[in-house]
């Protein structure tokens, strides 16, 4: 059987043959854009590349939707039926919505949305991430859901109750805040995970800020507590886990942000010295993610899923005006990252092109969504918990490091063996110019 990922995730087991008839059902409707011929030999390798459009190897963005697939469906062994799925809020409240197991992404954020009295025109500042929960209660988040996913078998197809599924804005801009806050519903989804951004140390925070956000809290002022972080540091961000990069030297431990369209590097260098600096989407000409997995999958009779997955995130840096160079990212979460820059880049062009990012839901009409009519609030959190004594040492060593510019002492290979159309271009990066630099 193969193992079927859904952006690094397992999603379901397959057999040969059931992907054999999924060719021959794709072949039957002529031709789809697929990249090239593809044998169909028995255990072809060919068939494999071919239809895992979104296996272990991702290129910077949205995978392309697969054709509807009644083998994926049959292995997973669950039925079209209505089911309760629970959906988190920053704060830790669970939304309850009644869902088909079928519905996509979309028909779910839909659901949400509707549930707790969220403007049509609202919704498409949001997106749901499926997260895991770390021992301390915070989130690592494993990818944004796709449109093609069903979020219901992502999220059950893993058997593990720390996944879950969370609900949080997806823009960088923070002046889309202005139109979060005009509705009741927006002002207090954005102050949640801004109170939970804090909490979990994402946002960086003094004791005199820490005591204006408290006093701003006690008043029930959620706009002036969103305006006050808004001027912190790391507003806005996606903090990932801990990994390794290969700048500037090879084998440096690192925590990477994304946010304000850059990557920040918080770098660990073998000497034991901290040093920050960012990485501007705009000077990203192209990136891609890659992934290794041991041909054997795994020694005999281990549990699918079990495998080590080794994935990279790698970007090419214009450093100056005439040098480009090669940044690695090892991470498990390397394909969200991808995702991260992909949104980035959508919201620049968005911009460029004098659009917007609101998004207008149809609702729908043949009842397939049977949702309760009873709207649920969206609780305050509670107010912040005081600063622990090593908060302080880190605000100060963080604001030290701000002025502080990576150099990359090496260019790296690792792009040599990776065929052009792998790679994700950056449109983005055309519009450089030598201000910039």
């Amino acid at each position: 059987a193969y193992n079927i990922h859904v952006n690094g995730v397992l999603h379901c087991r397959v057999r040969y043959s059931q992907l054999l008839g999924l060719h021959e059902q794709v072949r039957g409707h002529g031709d789809m854009g697929t990249p090239g011929h593809c044998s169909h030999s028995p255990r072809s390798p060919g068939l494999w590349g071919l239809w895992a459009p979104t296996g272990t190897r991702g290129h910077g963005g949205t995978a392309p939707a697969p054709p509807r697939c009644p083998c994926l469906q049959e292995t997973q062994q669950i039925p079209t039926e209505e089911v309760v799925l629970e959906v988190l809020l920053s704060n830790g409240q669970k939304v309850k919505v009644s869902i088909l197991t079928s519905d996509q992404t979309e028909d779910v954020l839909e659901a949400v949305a509707s549930k707790l009295d969220l403007p049509d025109d609202l919704v498409g500042y949001f997106s749901l991430f499926l997260v895991r929960e770390t021992k301390d209660g915070a989130f690592s988040f494993v990818r944004k859901l796709q449109e093609f996913e069903l979020p219901y078998v992502s999220v059950t197809s893993l058997h593990n109750p720390e996944f879950h599924i969370i609900l949080r804005k997806s823009y960088w801009d923070s002046a889309y805040d202005d139109d979060v806050m005009e509705h009741r519903v927006g002002l207090n989804l954005l102050y949640a995970q801004t109170v939970s951004d804090i909490e979990h140390g994402w946002i960086l925070v003094n004791k005199e800020q820490h005591r204006q956000l408290k006093s701003l809290q006690e008043k029930v002022s959620k706009k002036e507590f969103i305006r006050l972080a808004q001027t912190l540091k790391y507003y806005g961000y996606l903090k990932f886990d801990p990994c390794v990069t290969d700048f500037p030297e090879k084998g440096c431990h690192v925590v990477v942000s994304a946010g304000n369209n850059e990557l920040n590097f918080q770098v660990r260098l073998p000497n034991e010295q901290i040093k920050e600096g960012s990485f501007k989407v705009t000077r990203m000409r192209c990136w891609r993610v890659t992934s290794s997995v041991p041909m054997n999958n795994g020694p005999s009779g281990s549990s699918p899923g079990k495998t080590e997955v080794k994935l990279e995130l790698a970007f090419e840096y214009l450093m100056s005006k005439d040098r480009l160079q090669w940044v690695t990212i090892t991470s498990p979460q390397a394909i969200m990252l991808s995702i991260c820059l992909q949104s980035m880049v959508d919201e620049l062009m968005v911009k460029k092109s004098g659009g917007s990012i609101r998004k207008m839901f149809r609702r729908r009409v043949n009842g397939a969504l049977r949702r309760s009519d009873s709207q649920q609030a969206v609780k305050s959190p509670p107010l912040l918990d005081s600063p622990d004594a090593s908060w302080e040492p880190m605000a100060k060593l963080s604001s030290k490091l701000t002025s502080v510019s990576l150099r990359g002492i090496s260019h790296s290979s690792s792009a040599n063996d990776v065929g052009a159309n792998d790679f994700h271009g950056n449109y983005a990066f055309e519009g450089i110019g030598d201000e910039d630099l």
